[in-house]
């Protein structure tokens, strides 16, 4: 099977053969198919009232039918043209435009040996785009100016190309917008958006991986836009190969242009990013204090620039000179406000629902289909490895499940783990993920 039409026409076949020829053409042969996630199947048919006698009398059949063919179970939800939300016109598409900071320029990004060959780069792309290097791969550390050079890249574009269509997003949001358009209807639009892009830039793309239908979507439009001669930017925490459940044909076209490793500055350059961030705000940082500065903060640019505007704002308000002393208290205040929040287990469910194509309240519910199961045990086993909740508590965070429940589903996942490498990999991946999220 290769499509989601043929599974359904499979669907149809197994269908067929459990009813008579006359019910089959009646009732089943002329329904159709709108959408599809990995838990469920959306069809309908002509009006309210087939939809009702269908739901009555064939929901059971249609679902074991998906389940035959999928080999796992799938909901099926029964529409009519009469009430469906798609019969609606559609609404003006939201403007999508990207305007780029004007902060992030490449006269305000300092170049290092870390980063050197992705300024290059980043260059070469914003004066010749889908002509230099397409796709741009950056990756690297957060704080390490991936993000500066995407905008800009766009900002440099707008200049020389004011007509082009750029568009910027995160990889979560690419992935949350795709899951909201199926369940509303608007998958057409979603295409429409992403694929009419001259430059389409993702941030954080690790966060695709592992979820199907994103990575199906984000395929077709990486080969739209390749195709069409447009540019893409993609930028993550690691190199398409670390990325372990990212499809192979997608890390095989991640792979297509150049890759660029972003590494953090080494002193010369921190103190460089720390006399142009002085510069730009009029503030005078005496050279053994940027030092210290320097010395201090060394594998975060974001960082380095946030001290340096406590500093000015400290100036001002209070007319103090700058001193060793008040850079430790800024420094003090700057780390203490990275310090990654505690991960909730709201976060970790919703990052395992996006990766199972289930919603978190599947996961909370009481349903027990194959899919949802998997995700409400992987997402128990996450949780006790990333926050070391008690086995009761989980239960508990879990709808209200027995501590034989949960000992049941971290046995499970535990044994999963060691004995099928995919699995192991998914939930690598989505620890990492929910990680990045919080640092």
């Amino acid at each position: 099977m290769h499509s989601f039409s043929d599974v359904f026409e499979r669907v149809k076949e197994v269908c067929r053969g459990e009813m008579s020829e006359v019910a089959y053409n009646l009732w089943i042969d002329k329904l159709e198919l709108t959408d599809m996630d990995s838990s469920t199947a959306r069809l309908i048919c002509s009006t309210e009232f087939m939809r009702e006698i269908i739901n009555e009398k064939y929901n059971a059949l249609l679902t074991a039918a998906f389940e035959q063919t999928m080999g796992f179970p799938v909901k099926v939800e029964i529409l009519s043209w009469e009430t469906a939300a798609v019969r609606q016109p559609p609404a003006p598409p939201k403007k999508t435009e990207f305007i780029p900071e004007k902060e992030y320029s490449f006269e305000t990004f300092v170049v290092g040996s870390g980063n050197s060959l992705a300024h290059a780069a980043a260059w070469a792309v914003a004066n010749n785009p889908a002509k230099s290097y397409n796709p741009l791969f950056l990756h690297g550390g957060s704080g390490l100016g991936k993000t500066h050079l995407i905008y800009a890249i766009c900002g440099r574009i707008r200049q020389n190309h004011p007509d082009y269509k750029l568009l910027y997003v995160k990889g979560e949001e690419f992935a949350n917008e795709l899951i909201l358009a199926i369940r509303n209807g608007t998958t057409a639009e979603f295409k429409e958006k992403y694929r009419q892009a001259d430059l389409l830039a993702v941030d954080d793309i690790q966060f695709i991986a592992g979820k199907e239908s994103t990575q199906e979507e984000f395929f077709h439009t990486f080969n739209s836009l390749y195709e069409c001669g447009k540019q893409i930017i993609l930028t993550s925490d690691r190199p398409p190969k670390e990325i372990k459940t990212l499809e192979d044909r997608l890390r095989t076209r991640f792979e297509w242009g150049l890759l660029v490793d972003v590494q953090p500055p080494d002193f010369e350059t921190r103190m460089a990013i720390i006399s142009r961030k002085a510069d730009s705000l009029g503030l005078k940082i005496p050279e053994d204090v940027a030092a210290f500065i320097a010395g201090k903060l060394k594998d975060n640019v974001r960082q380095l620039e946030g001290v340096v505007k406590r500093l000015e704002a400290h100036a001002n308000l209070t007319g103090a000179p700058i001193t060793i002393l008040l850079a430790e208290n800024a420094i003090q205040d700057i780390m203490t406000e990275h310090t990654p929040l505690p991960v909730t287990v709201d976060r970790i469910i919703d990052e395992v629902a996006r990766t199972y194509g289930v919603t978190a309240e599947d996961i909370r519910g009481q349903r027990r289909s194959g899919q949802i199961s998997t995700a409400r045990q992987v997402a128990m086993y996450v949780v006790r490895e990333i926050t070391g909740m008690t086995q009761l508590k989980i239960g508990q965070e879990f709808g209200g499940r027995d501590h034989a429940t949960v000992v049941y589903a971290l046995q499970q996942v535990t044994k999963a783990i060691k004995t099928d490498p995919r699995k192991k990999e998914t939930i690598e991946d989505i620890i990492k993920n929910i990680r990045n999220l919080n640092g």
